[in-house]
């Protein structure tokens, strides 16, 4: 049984629009699992569901064995689950220190605590810490979104688009900081529009198509795989 353990889900945003169609997926423990697949595949709608956006309407999401499926965002992070948007995930006009304190909400008492180590982890957050979010680049804003996330200390991250609009330079930057994370013990769940750099870095990967497994497996492996690499990796 992994850490975070999604079975034959199916969510959506309406009764009528089921994106999900009966999804299987696991996050074990010290994981990096990569979700590739093709717009509309499902992959931001999956780890909505986990993040308690969306209820599923079938099926079963568990973490550590406890069911959290239709949990409210708030529950579902108090329990070690969070969620990094790909847009929105910063509060431009605040303060990076006011931005990571907001980050620290499901659990006030522990954040001052927290603070210190999430800019002693992201030193650009601790020299900026005085600085509007919206002063920062493109690669600090989603570093800061993630010590954002890392302020409730979570078991699983969920890290979705993280590299959208960045620089070539910022996004392998961003990608050793997320293996960093991880090399301190938190899984992550990974969407990735630069499904190769993802693969590099991740260790199981599942390929979604039209909200439902396509294949899934070890992401070395699957990079690999001529047809797979063909239809979905562009070459």
């Amino acid at each position: 049984m992994g850490l975070l353990t999604v079975s034959g889900v199916v969510a959506g945003y309406s009764a009528a629009d089921q994106i999900l169609k009966g999804l299987d997926f696991r996050v074990d423990p010290g994981e990096i699992v990569c979700i590739v697949g093709p717009n509309g595949a499902g992959k931001s709608t999956l780890l909505k569901a986990v993040a308690g956006l969306l209820r599923p309407s079938a099926g079963s999401i568990l973490l550590k064995d406890r069911p959290i499926a239709g949990l409210r965002p708030r529950e579902v992070t108090k329990l070690g689950i969070a969620y990094v948007p790909q847009e929105h995930n910063v509060f431009p006009s605040m303060t990076v220190r006011e931005n990571l304190e907001m980050g620290g909400y499901a659990d006030p008492a522990a954040a001052a605590r927290r603070l210190d180590g999430v800019m002693e982890r992201f030193p650009v957050l601790g020299r900026k810490r005085r600085q509007a979010a919206r002063t920062l680049s493109g690669g600090e804003r989603q570093i800061l979104a993630m010590g954002m996330a890392l302020m409730v200390e979570p078991a699983v991250l969920l890290l979705d688009e993280p590299s959208a609009g960045l620089s070539p330079v910022a996004a392998q930057g961003l990608f050793a900081e997320i293996q960093a994370i991880n090399r301190d013990g938190v899984a992550i769940a990974l969407v990735e529009q630069n499904a190769n750099d993802a693969l590099e870095i991740a260790h199981r990967a599942y390929i979604l198509v039209d909200g439902r497994n396509r294949s899934d497996g070890i992401a070395r492996e699957l990079a690999a795989d001529p047809e797979i690499r063909r239809i979905f990796l562009g070459g």
